[in-house]
C-alpha cells in the first residue's frame, strides 16, 4: 500500500515539474521575442503600435508551442502510467491546445478593431484630421520671393555633386559615403539640401567609430554647387553607426513608448548638425488616422536629445510633418469628406493630390505616387502639389501649399495644367537634346502661377532652365540661368523686366516670336466667353471631354442626342467633378455654356 502511496506522489511530482519546465521554456521564448523585436525592430511599448501587438501574438505563438512541446515530450515517455480515475498524461497533453486560442482571440479582436478605425465607419473623422484653408495664390506666394529661394534641384542632382565633392577629400572618401537620404531645408533664409557622411559598412564603423563621423555635405539648389563641412566635433550617434550608437535605436531607448519615424538629418542656422525623429499619433481607434505630435531633436556629437511639442518646435526644424503623410492625409480630407461610400461611387466633390506612377526601377511600379515640390517662405519649408479630380484627367483644380514644421495646410483654387504635362512641354522645347525635365516648383510671376524646373541631360548635370505658365502650358521658354529663364518668360507675358530688353532681346528658345503679340502665343487667341445666356436645358451627360486650346482646358459635355456644350475650365471648376450619366440644367448661348448645375 505504501508502494503505491509513495509512487503516486513521485507521479504528481513529476507533473509539477515538467510543467514548471514547460513554463521556464516558454518564458525564455518570450524573452528571445521581445528582445530581437525591441532591439533590433525598435519596436514601441505602444498599443497604438501595430508591430507592437504582432509581437505580442508571435510571442503567444511561441510560449504555447514551446509549453506543449516540453509538455509532450516528457509525457511520451510515461505514456503506460495510467492510473484508473486519474488525472494521466495523455491527459494533460490534451490540454495544451487551449493556450494556441489565446493569440487567435487577440488577432480576431485586433482586426476588428483595425476595422472599427478604418474609413468604411470612421470617414469623417479621416477627412476632418488636415485643416486646409482656402487662400489666394497671390497673397500666399508673394512675388518678393527670389529666385533664391527657389529649389529647383532633385535629390538625385543633389547626390551627384555630393558625391563629386566628397570624392576631392581623398582622406574621407576612403572611409566615408555620403546618405543618400538629402534633406531640403531652409538655411538661413535660402534653400538648402544637406546630408550627413555615412560610414562605408560594419568594418568602417569598427575602424573609424572612435573619431566618429567627422562632417557633412550642404548643397545649394539655385547655384548648384555643393560643399564639405568639417563639424567641430566629430558625430557618434547616426544611423549608419551599429548598435548603441545607432541613432534610431539611441532615441528608441530613450523613448520606448513613442511612435517614431521619419529620422532625418538637418541643420541649425549655426551650421550645428542634427537627427530629427518625428513623434506621431493615431487619432482613430487604435491604428487610424496618424498625425503629429511633435519632434525630438538628437545632437549626434554630444548624445543630448530634447522632445517637443508641436507647437514649440523650433524654427530651425524644418521637416516634422513630412511631406507623403501631408499628402495623404490632404487626400483623406479631398475624398472622404462626403462620406466612404461617396469615394467609391459616386465621387462627388471628390479630389486628391497629383501622383505619377513609379518608375520602371522602383520596387512598386504599378502604384499611384505623390510627388510634391518645395518652396521656401518664410523661414519654413512648404511642400507644394498640384490638386486634381479623382476622374485621373491630366489637369489640376488647384494646388496645395503645406508646412513640413507646423502642418499649416493652404488650398488655392487655379485651374490648369499637372505637372506631369507642365514638364513634358519644357522637354518639348528642347525634344531635339533629349533633355529631361526635374519636377518643378510654383512661384509667381506678376501675379501668374508659374511652373519653374531645370532641364538635364543624361548624366544629370542641369543644362537648361525652363518656366511654364500655369494656366496656359504651351507658353514655356528656356535658358541657360534661371534669371535670364524668368526675364524671357516675362518678356513673352508682355511684363517690363529690368534686365532684359523687350525690343531687342526676344529669346530664341521660347514659343513666341518677334510678331507675336506680346501676351499671345504662336498667333492663337483665346475663346471668347458669353456672359449673357439665350437658352437654357436639361440633359444627360453621355460623355465628357477635355481639350487643350491655347493653353486653357476645356469642358465638352456632350448630350443624349449628341450636342456639344463647351466651358472653360477655370471659369466653371465644378464641372470638373460632373461625370458620364449626371442630369445637369444649362444656361448658354450657342454651344458655349453660361452656367451649369447638377441635378439631384
Amino acid at each position: 500500500m505504501n508502494i503505491k502511496k509513495n509512487y503516486s506522489k513521485k507521479r504528481h511530482q513529476s507533473y509539477a515539474s515538467a510543467q514548471t519546465h514547460a513554463v521556464i521554456n516558454g518564458l525564455i521564448g518570450v524573452i528571445v521575442i521581445a528582445f530581437i523585436s525591441f532591439y533590433f525592430f525598435l519596436t514601441p511599448l505602444n498599443p497604438q503600435s501595430i508591430a507592437f501587438w504582432l509581437t505580442l501574438i508571435i510571442a503567444l505563438f511561441v510560449f504555447a508551442a514551446l509549453k506543449s512541446l516540453t509538455i509532450c515530450s516528457a509525457a511520451a515517455g510515461r505514456m503506460q502510467d495510467q492510473a484508473a480515475g486519474q488525472k494521466t498524461w495523455k491527459d494533460v497533453c490534451g490540454h495544451e491546445g487551449i493556450f494556441f486560442i489565446l493569440p487567435l482571440i487577440a488577432i480576431i479582436a485586433l482586426l476588428l478593431i483595425a476595422l472599427s478605425g478604418s474609413p468604411v465607419f470612421s470617414s469623417h473623422k479621416y477627412a476632418a484630421i488636415l485643416n486646409v484653408e482656402d487662400a489666394v495664390f497671390s497673397d500666399d506666394l508673394s512675388e518678393s520671393l527670389g529666385t533664391d529661394s527657389i529649389a529647383l534641384m532633385d535629390t538625385a542632382s543633389a547626390r551627384m555633386l555630393g558625391d563629386r565633392e566628397i570624392g576631392s577629400l581623398s582622406n574621407v572618401v576612403s572611409q566615408f559615403n555620403v546618405s543618400d537620404d538629402y534633406t531640403q531645408i531652409d538655411y538661413n533664409g535660402k534653400p538648402a539640401k544637406v546630408a550627413a557622411l555615412d560610414y562605408a559598412g560594419f568594418f568602417k564603423w569598427i575602424g573609424n567609430k572612435s573619431d566618429g563621423v567627422p562632417g557633412y555635405v550642404t548643397v545649394n539648389p539655385v547655384s548648384m554647387s555643393a560643399s564639405y563641412v568639417q563639424c567641430s566635433q566629430p558625430m557618434t550617434y547616426v544611423p549608419s553607426a551599429y548598435f548603441y550608437e545607432d541613432a534610431a535605436r539611441y532615441i528608441r531607448f530613450h523613448y520606448p513608448t513613442l511612435l517614431l519615424g521619419n529620422l532625418h538629418f538637418e541643420i541649425d542656422e549655426q551650421g550645428q548638425p542634427y537627427y530629427v525623429m518625428s513623434v506621431y499619433k493615431n487619432t482613430i481607434s487604435l491604428f487610424g488616422g496618424q498625425t503629429v505630435t511633435g519632434a525630438i531633436t538628437l545632437n549626434p556629437s554630444t548624445g543630448e536629445l530634447t522632445h517637443y511639442a508641436l507647437s514649440v518646435v523650433p524654427n530651425w526644424v524644418d521637416v516634422v510633418v513630412d511631406g507623403d503623410l501631408l499628402c495623404r492625409q490632404y487626400n483623406w480630407s479631398g475624398t472622404l469628406k462626403n462620406g466612404f461610400m461617396n469615394s467609391l461611387i459616386g465621387k462627388k466633390g471628390c479630389k486628391r493630390v497629383t501622383t505619377y506612377e513609379a518608375d520602371e526601377d522602383d520596387e512598386n511600379d504599378d502604384v499611384p505616387v505623390s510627388d510634391y515640390g518645395y518652396v521656401s517662405k518664410n523661414g519654413d519649408i512648404w511642400i507644394y502639389t498640384g490638386v486634381t479630380s479623382v476622374n485621373g484627367d491630366r489637369s489640376n483644380i488647384g494646388f496645395l501649399l503645406a508646412n513640413e514644421r507646423t502642418g499649416e495646410a493652404h488650398y488655392y483654387s487655379i485651374a490648369g495644367a499637372d505637372e506631369k504635362s507642365a514638364m513634358a512641354a519644357a522637354e518639348g522645347e528642347v525634344q531635339e537634346k533629349g533633355y529631361q525635365a526635374s519636377f518643378p516648383s510654383l512661384i509667381n510671376v506678376e501675379g501668374h502661377p508659374t511652373y519653374i524646373m531645370v532641364l538635364k541631360d543624361a548624366s544629370g548635370l542641369v543644362k537648361l532652365y525652363a518656366a511654364v505658365n500655369v494656366e496656359q502650358y504651351n507658353i514655356v521658354t528656356t535658358a541657360s540661368s534661371q534669371t535670364e529663364c524668368l526675364n524671357r518668360y516675362k518678356q513673352l507675358l508682355g511684363i517690363e523686366s529690368g534686365s532684359a530688353d523687350n525690343n531687342n532681346n526676344q529669346p530664341d528658345n521660347s514659343t513666341g516670336t518677334d510678331n507675336d503679340a506680346p501676351n499671345s502665343v504662336t498667333g492663337s487667341s483665346d475663346i471668347s466667353e458669353p456672359t449673357v445666356a439665350d437658352a437654357e436645358t436639361n440633359l444627360t451627360i453621355t460623355d465628357i471631354k477635355y481639350i487643350d486650346i491655347n493653353g486653357n482646358t476645356y469642358i465638352y459635355l456632350i448630350s443624349e442626342n449628341d450636342t456639344l456644350y463647351r466651358a472653360k475650365a477655370a471659369s466653371h471648376e465644378d464641372m470638373l467633378l460632373l461625370k458620364k450619366g449626371d442630369n445637369v440644367h444649362i444656361a448658354y448661348s450657342g454651344k458655349d455654356i453660361v452656367t451649369c448645375e447638377k441635378q439631384n
